[in-house]
């Protein structure tokens, strides 16, 4: 995570099969020149006396079209380097340049996209993938939606493909009634429900971010519209929990290679989001402190190895005061109010335990959205202001174990300045 070194590449996944190319241009000619008079005689041969102007045109045409085929087909990845080797030159282009390369030329474009290529791609990113930091914001005054990532290494910010929104939503989305949930090792970011701005009507959407393709795609829609819901990622599948004011009680199961929607054991009670957690293959749900902060706050973990829900501890849910992210295992919990202070959850004493280090860098202005992977928490501010955390255990005889943050910023660029997250999540790309 954030300044790591380079990953030392062992050997290198080996080159899927591609179609033969032959090595000398004179080849490559004659084969045009081949191709051009059979086209042209087999026309002349289905109408030999009846042939026009317009037909010797449409000939030429087809003749031509089949020739530039022809040549795109023969056409080497990269001069002078044998296919083999080019593509593995292409197999290590770092996120996202892989899919910007698709535009050099035809011949990169049709290997970039083939199946063979995204396996090879897959297999090498499992064990090499570097992490970059994806983020969901918008504009406060128009509702402009934008998603970017941070190259935590470079300190380079790259703006993603707009994502789709529904069709006939001419009227602006409400960004925080988005619920996200992640495959972070595959790189790939889901984003469901939401509501339209106008009408306050909850969406059943699905749409998929692939960092492989720097694409977007749609999935099956949920049975159940939802906006302020709980979503997060539990062995490969997506759960959707709650919504709403709190009437939501139904849960929902997304298996992304079936691209199907399954029923999941219901919630004792329904539950807006405040906030939402997975630690192993449990999702913790917390409603959060509500005014007049007269009872405790509703919350709920779902075990999907059992497929059931159980109640919160009562530490846990009553000292769940912020925005939440899981770094090595741990619950950690950035606060909502003061300087921002970082606490984890101990499960010993049911209690959370403050981080040594001080708060959140000043210069980081709420709203926050918080993530964390491999030693590290990311807390983005408004203006994509970056605050990285590396997260640590401190020695100590005798004790519980306790945690320290050393904090750096990485400065949001001016372009950016106007932006409030509500989303953040480290991907493998």
């Amino acid at each position: 995570m954030g300044h790591a070194a380079p990953p030392r590449h062992s050997d290198p996944p080996p080159p899927y099969k591609t179609k033969p190319r032959p090595s000398r241009p004179r080849k490559r000619r004659e084969r045009e020149r081949g191709l051009r008079r059979r086209v042209v005689s087999d026309r002349i041969a289905m109408t030999p006396s009846a042939i026009t102007t317009t037909e010797e045109e449409e000939v030429t045409s087809a003749a031509a079209a089949a020739t530039e085929s022809a040549a795109a087909e023969m056409e080497p990845l990269i001069p002078r380097l044998p296919d083999e080797v080019a593509e593995q030159c292409l197999l290590h282009l770092p996120f996202p340049y892989q899919a910007l390369a698709r535009s050099v030329s035809s011949a990169w474009n049709r290997a970039l996209s083939s199946s063979a290529f995204l396996r090879a791609k897959s297999e090498l990113s499992a064990a090499h993938a570097l992490p970059y930091l994806f983020v969901f914001a918008f504009h406060p005054i128009s509702l402009r939606l934008q998603w970017q990532a941070l190259d935590p290494r470079t300190r380079r910010w790259f703006v993603l493909p707009r994502m789709p929104v529904p069709a006939g939503a001419a009227a602006p989305l409400c960004p925080p009634a988005f619920a996200c949930a992640a495959l972070p090792h595959r790189g790939e970011i889901y984003v469901l429900g939401g509501m339209r701005s106008d009408t306050e009507t909850p969406l059943r959407t699905l749409v998929a971010y692939r960092a492989a393709t720097n694409s977007w795609s749609t999935g099956a829609p949920m049975p159940t519209p939802r906006s302020f819901f709980a979503a997060g990622a539990i062995g490969g599948r997506i759960i959707a929990a709650g919504g709403g004011d709190g009437g939501i009680s139904a849960v929902e199961c997304y298996d992304p290679a079936a691209d199907r929607w399954a029923p999941a054991a219901v919630m004792p009670c329904g539950m807006a989001r405040y906030d939402a957690a997975v630690v192993g293959r449990r999702m913790y749900v917390t409603e959060g402190w509500r005014w007049p902060f007269y009872a405790s706050p509703k919350a709920g973990v779902y075990d999907a190895d059992r497929d059931a829900w159980e109640e919160m501890s009562e530490g846990m849910r009553e000292g769940w005061t912020g925005a939440s992210a899981v770094v090595g295992g741990r619950l950690l919990v950035v606060t909502d109010y003061g300087d921002g202070r970082v606490k984890a959850y101990d499960a010993g004493s049911d209690a959370w335990r403050r981080v040594e280090g001080g708060g959140v860098p000043p210069e980081l202005k709420r709203p926050y959205a918080v993530s964390g992977a491999e030693g590290e928490i990311y807390v983005v501010g408004s203006g994509l202001e970056v605050g990285v955390g590396t997260v640590a255990a401190v020695e100590g005889e005798g004790e519980k174990e306790r945690l320290r943050v050393e904090w750096r910023v990485v400065k949001g660029p001016p372009a950016f300045a106007d932006l409030v997250p509500c989303y953040s999540q480290v991907l493998y790309a």
